[in-house]
């Protein structure tokens, strides 16, 4: 239902899909903006004058062409490029009104209210569905749609805490800086964006052969507990509870950071065969030893052979380890921060790093960036590729567009909206 983009280049693989998104913060707009990313005309559904909470999430803070700080937070950036901004208040009928024909203009809906929070707006799945029935409606939540829980809200550290998955990130009770830690960016809710979309893609397939558009409960507890993944299965198969190992792996040694000459790097040696590599490299022969040829007797003699490692680690510096090791096949490299990532040959060569400007049509009084930069789709598609149409919006910079466009609304009746605070 989307119009067609306006790229001279290949159309992305969902440039004929429409997504309304209703969803705030990361684990719902990190989804629709891979659909975007992947072609889809996304229009993003924001309140008036607040819009989506991430937009205020700071510092750091966008910085303006004289490089002062501006009101917008960078971290909205991460999540809502290739988008369409349109504010309205679906708290008045007239805005209900409003999204109901975009949703029946539209092949997705992505929210992510508290479970039943949209049924008295009109705008749940059962109402919309009766107006346009191959519309695929994804719910983004907490706990999920049924359960004990499911009345909860639901945030990605909250669910990282239950979940068990700080309970195995950090270093062990007895060393320093032990106890539960969570991961540095929200995982939960970017695994449950990435999960959604997967979800979406499925559904659009199913149609094809059904006609019919589906409910999709995705739940960041559920997608938690799947990606325990081989801890989890651990604990279902063999009653065994992991505990935290810092940056250590329970099932593969030696697989950790160690230090050098310089600092630190991180050696991820997965398989004999790289371990007898290192070894001779390192000029030392503890491969053709039984307490350390095998992965499971280097586990078993973890504590032994780590520190005998550490000695002979510190004895060059992290350049010279990843030189000696890169043509041996060897897995080793920097434990880098994030300006020396992206300063990375390999990163810099991928572009990772892509720039767009952004002409805002914001009030006066509101200071806004016109030149963003955010990390590239790593999704690489040789026919459909990605593409790069849209900044990251500021807030309802494209409700006139959309609103005339997409609904045929004049400027008159636009500007009664506004007058109405609809808009």
């Amino acid at each position: 239902m989307a119009t067609p983009s306006s790229n001279t280049g290949p159309k992305g693989a969902l440039s004929h899909i429409r997504v309304l998104d209703l969803s705030r913060v990361l684990a719902g707009p990190w989804c629709t903006q891979n659909l975007a990313d992947m072609g889809a005309d996304v229009i993003k559904i924001e309140k008036p004058g607040e819009g989506d909470d991430t937009r205020h999430w700071g510092p750091p803070f966008f910085k303006d062409e004289d490089g002062n700080n501006t009101t917008e937070a960078c971290y909205f950036a991460s999540c809502n490029r290739n988008k369409r901004s349109v504010t309205v208040d679906m708290a008045t009928p007239e805005g209900q009104t409003l999204i109901r024909e975009l949703a029946q203009k539209s092949d997705v809906l992505v929210e992510n209210f508290k479970t039943g929070g949209l049924k008295r707006y009109g705008l749940d799945y059962e109402s919309l569905k009766a107006l346009n029935p191959r519309l695929i409606y994804c719910s983004v939540t907490g706990f999920g749609q049924t359960g004990p829980y499911a009345p909860r809200a639901g945030y990605d550290l909250l669910v990282q805490a239950m979940s068990g998955l700080m309970s195995i990130t950090g270093r062990a009770d007895g060393e320093p800086g032990g106890g539960p830690m969570r991961v540095g960016v929200a995982v939960i809710d970017l695994f449950t964006g990435m999960y959604a979309t997967t979800a979406i893609l499925g559904a659009i397939e199913a149609r094809h052969h059904t006609g019919r558009g589906q409910h999709i409960d995705m739940a960041l507890l559920d997608v938690a507990m799947a990606v325990l993944a081989n801890q989890g299965a651990g604990f279902l198969n063999a009653g065994n509870i992991p505990q935290r190992l810092g940056n250590t792996h329970p099932s593969v040694v030696p697989y950790q950071d160690f230090p050098t000459a310089d600092g630190n790097m991180l050696l991820a040696i997965g398989n004999d065969g790289q371990f007898a590599r290192f070894c001779e490299a390192a000029g030392i022969d503890w491969g053709s030893g039984d307490s350390f040829r095998t992965n499971s007797a280097r586990v078993k003699h973890r504590d032994e052979l780590i520190p005998r490692m550490c000695d002979i680690t510190r004895q060059r510096t992290t350049a010279e380890w990843v030189t000696l090791l890169e043509d041996k096949a060897v897995p080793c490299g920097p434990i880098n921060n994030i300006a020396e990532a992206y300063a990375d040959p390999q990163v810099q060569s991928r572009n990772i790093r892509v720039e767009q400007d952004r002409f805002a049509n914001a009030p006066d009084d509101l200071q806004v960036a016109n030149r963003i930069t955010t990390a590239a789709s790593p999704l690489r598609l040789s026919d459909t590729p990605t593409t790069l149409r849209h900044a990251p919006p500021s807030l309802g910079q494209h409700t006139d567009q959309v609103l005339q466009a997409e609904l045929g609304l004049t400027r008159a009746q636009i500007d009664g909206l506004r007058s109405r605070k609809v808009l």
